[in-house]
C-alpha cells in the first residue's frame, strides 16, 4: 500500500456524548498547560542569566534559548512510538517527570552562577530535560485527548491543545519575569518544580485509555504519509515565526513604536479563532478550512508588507493570527487518517516535527532575506510561502476527492 493511499483506520472506543467531551478535553490537556507554563516561565529570563550572572556571550544566551527546541525536535518520534506502544498516558507520565527535573536542574544552576561553567552546564541540562519533556507532554496530551473524547473529535482536540500551549506561554513570560524580580533563576526552578510536580500527581490518578491493538507501522512510513501535509504546515508557519521573530525590527526599521502590540493581536486573534470556530474543521472538513485560512493568512502578510503605518501593520499581525490559527488542527485531522489508529502518535509526534523545522529554520532564512531586501522582503516571502501551502493543500484535496470517488 502506497504512503499516498488512506490506511485502515483501527474504530475508537466508544464516543462520549456531546456536553462531555470538553470537559474530558480539558482535562487532559490541563497537563499540556502546565508544560508550557513551565517552558513559558524561564524564557525571558535566561537569556539575562547566561550574559548578566554567568558572563557568557550573547551567543550563548541565545544557544540556551534554542538548544530546547533541539530536544523537542529530537524526541519527537519517542514520543509518538511511546504513546501508540505504551499508551499516551505513559508519554504524559514521562513528559511530566522530565519537567519536574528541568525545575530541580534550573534550581542548581542557580546555585552555581559564581562558577564559571558549572552553572551553564547545568542549565543546559535542564533545558535539554524541558524540550524532551514538553515534546512528550504535548504529543501525549493529544494522543490522550483523542482516546478519551473519540476520533471524530481530533480537530477539536488539537484546537485544545493549541490554546494551552500559547495561553501558557502568554501567561509564563511575564510571570517568570515577576518571580525573577524576587528571587532569580532558582525562584523559577523551585516553582517549576512544584507545578510540575503536582501535575504528575494528578495525571497519575487519570484513568488511561485502551492502547489499540493491530498493524504498527515503521515511523519512517509513517514519516512518510505525514511529510506532504508536513510541507503544508511548514510553509504556512513561515509567517508566523516571521512576525514573531522580525515584527519588532520591522517596526524599528520604520520609526514606529509598540511593536508588542502586534504581538498581542497575534496572540489573541489566534486564540480568539481557536475558540470560535474549532467546530468548523468538523463542520466542513479539514482541507476547506485549510484553504480558507492559508488565504486569510497569506492576505495578513501581505497587508504587513505594503504597511505605511503601524496601524495597518497591526491588523496584518491580527489577521495572520486569525488565519493561522486553524492551519495545524485542519490540516492535523487529514493527516492522521493517513495511518491506523495504531500509529496516531507516531503520526502526530512526525507532524509536529515540520512545524519545529519551520519555526527553527524561518529565523536564519528570513534574516538573509531581510539583510538583502530589507524586512518588509521578509514578509513578502512569507506571503509568497502561504500561497504556496494553499496550492498543495489544494492538490493534496484533489488527491482526496479522487480517492474517496469509487466509494462514494
Amino acid at each position: 500500500m502506497s504512503a499516498s493511499s488512506p490506511l485502515p483506520v483501527t474504530p475508537p472506543h466508544a464516543e462520549p456524548s456531546s456536553g462531555d467531551v470538553t470537559r474530558r478535553i480539558l482535562s487532559v490537556v490541563f497537563f499540556n498547560f502546565i508544560a508550557y507554563l513551565a517552558v513559558g516561565l524561564p524564557i525571558a529570563v535566561v537569556p539575562g542569566f547566561v550574559h548578566g550572572d554567568l558572563g557568557y556571550s550573547a551567543v550563548l544566551a541565545g544557544l540556551a534559548i534554542s538548544i530546547q527546541y533541539l530536544a523537542t525536535l529530537l524526541s519527537r518520534p519517542w514520543a509518538g512510538t511511546l504513546c501508540d506502544t505504551q499508551g499516551p498516558k505513559r508519554s504524559v507520565l514521562t513528559g511530566l517527570v522530565l519537567v519536574t527535573g528541568s525545575g530541580l536542574l534550573t534550581w542548581i544552576a542557580a546555585l552555581f552562577a559564581g562558577t564559571d561553567w558549572l552553572g551553564l552546564a547545568w542549565l543546559f541540562a535542564a533545558r535539554l530535560m524541558l524540550g524532551a519533556g514538553e515534546s512528550l507532554v504535548t504529543t501525549g496530551t493529544i494522543a490522550w485527548g483523542i482516546g478519551s473524547a473519540g476520533a471524530r473529535h481530533t480537530a477539536k482536540v488539537i484546537s485544545w491543545n493549541g490554546i494551552t500551549t500559547y495561553g501558557a506561554l502568554a501567561v509564563g513570560a511575564p510571570m517568570g519575569v515577576l518571580l525573577a524580580g524576587h528571587g532569580g533563576l532558582a525562584i523559577i526552578g523551585i516553582v517549576t518544580t512544584l507545578i510540575a510536580g503536582i501535575a504528575l500527581l494528578l495525571a497519575r490518578r487519570r484513568a488511561p485509555v485502551p492502547i489499540l491493538k493491530g498493524e504498527r507501522l515503521p515511523f519512517r512510513r509513517v514519516f512518510r504519509a505525514m511529510t506532504p501535509f508536513g510541507l503544508c504546515l511548514a510553509l504556512g508557519s513561515v509567517g508566523f515565526g516571521a512576525i514573531t521573530a522580525f515584527i519588532t525590527l520591522y517596526y524599528a526599521g520604520h520609526g514606529w513604536d509598540h511593536a508588542a502590540l502586534a504581538l498581542t493581536a497575534l496572540g489573541t486573534c489566534f486564540v480568539l479563532a481557536r475558540l470560535l470556530m474549532a467546530n468548523s474543521i468538523t463542520r466542513f472538513g479539514g482541507y476547506p478550512v485549510a484553504l480558507v485560512s492559508f488565504a486569510v493568512e497569506a492576505a495578513g502578510l501581505a497587508i504587513i508588507w505594503m504597511a505605511h503605518a503601524p496601524w495597518q501593520a497591526l491588523v496584518g499581525a491580527a489577521v495572520v493570527g486569525f488565519g493561522f490559527s486553524l492551519v495545524f488542527p485542519s490540516l492535523g485531522m487529514e493527516a492522521v487518517k493517513r495511518v491506523p489508529a495504531t500509529n496516531r502518535g507516531s503520526a502526530l509526534g512526525a507532524y509536529s516535527l515540520f512545524l519545529d523545522f519551520a519555526l527553527g529554520l524561518t529565523g536564519p532564512i528570513a534574516g538573509l532575506i531581510a539583510k538583502q531586501g530589507g524586512y518588509p522582503a521578509v514578509y513578502l516571502f512569507a506571503a509568497v510561502c502561504a500561497v504556496a501551502a494553499l496550492i498543495l493543500s489544494q492538490v493534496l484535496a484533489g488527491r482526496y476527492r479522487e480517492q474517496m470517488a469509487p466509494a462514494i
